[in-house]
């Protein structure tokens, strides 16, 4: 069992399990009884999204520097004690389910989702492709 990291939008695998939308907003000019025929999340998640100003932070670094601090921003959000039990329950949960998590952004490395991988991965998380996974 193990969570899976994804761009939401995308072709599910075949053991993927339930998705959930770790992004601030629905996906524009979906309508909602599509958001899961369409691969974009079974369960709309926002807890786990930056605020609006942090994400845009991150949509505008075009430097390592700008990144980093992005990284650290987005990293703070999620010491709030409501995140916090977020990425501790869906830690314990890949333990024992398949599941997704995802935002809409093309390339990981520049998402919020590569953050919440190592946060994910830091309270025990078993993620898919990961050793032992």
């Amino acid at each position: 069992m193990a969570i899976r990291i994804v761009r939401l939008g995308s072709p599910r695998a075949a053991d993927e399990g339930l998705r959930i939308g770790t992004v601030r907003r629905p996906p524009r000019g979906v309508p909602k009884a599509e958001f899961a025929t369409q691969n974009w999340y079974d369960v709309w998640f926002p807890n786990l999204a930056p605020s609006v100003e942090t994400m845009k932070l991150g949509q505008h670094a075009t430097t390592p520097a700008e990144w980093a601090a992005f990284i650290k921003k987005y990293r703070a959000e999620m010491t709030t004690p409501e995140a916090c039990h977020s990425i501790a329950l869906l830690a314990a949960l890949s333990r024992d389910s398949n599941f997704s998590v995802g935002c809409y952004c093309e390339h990981e490395a520049h998402c919020h989702r590569s953050v919440l991988r190592e946060l994910l991965l830091e309270r025990g998380a078993l993620l898919a492709g990961a050793a032992g996974t």
